[in-house]
């Protein structure tokens, strides 16, 4: 039987993590980084929106409870932009209440998790929303 994490082999893949946390900053991109992944790290919207036109992830995290622009005006301006309209956005939010993923949906997310997702469940985003599509 074939382990897992070499059927999911996500090394190279290129994440986004925008949060306003520096410890869920730096938690999350020690693990990318660890399973291979290229990671840039934005710590508010404004800031997410020229690191993506920059480094062009292959997938963008959003927290959805950000100061200024907060993740659903983010997400909004994501799939507004030629460059990123295309990019995979998984939310993250503190809970993961029906109303919060309801909300995601409506701005354009791909997907919701609950912070902080375990390194499977982050693989299995990653796998899912990048990796697989390209295969197909």
């Amino acid at each position: 039987m074939t382990n897992l994490n070499e059927e999911m082999d996500i090394r190279g893949v290129k994440i986004a993590v925008v949060d306003d946390a520096k410890t869920i900053r730096m938690m999350m991109s020690h693990t990318l980084r660890n399973m291979g992944c290229e990671v840039e790290c934005a710590e508010d919207g404004y800031k997410a929106l020229g690191m993506l036109r920059r480094f062009k992830p292959d997938l963008i995290f959003l927290d959805i409870t950000m100061p200024e622009l907060d993740g659903y005006q983010t997400c909004t301006l994501i799939r507004n932009s030629e460059d990123t309209r295309n990019t995979p956005v998984v939310m993250l939010s503190s809970s993961d209440g029906i109303f919060d993923i309801a909300k995601g949906r409506a701005r354009g997310a791909t997907a919701h998790v609950t912070k902080i997702p375990p390194e499977n469940v982050l693989r299995e985003l990653i796998y899912k929303h990048t990796l697989r599509q390209a295969a197909a």
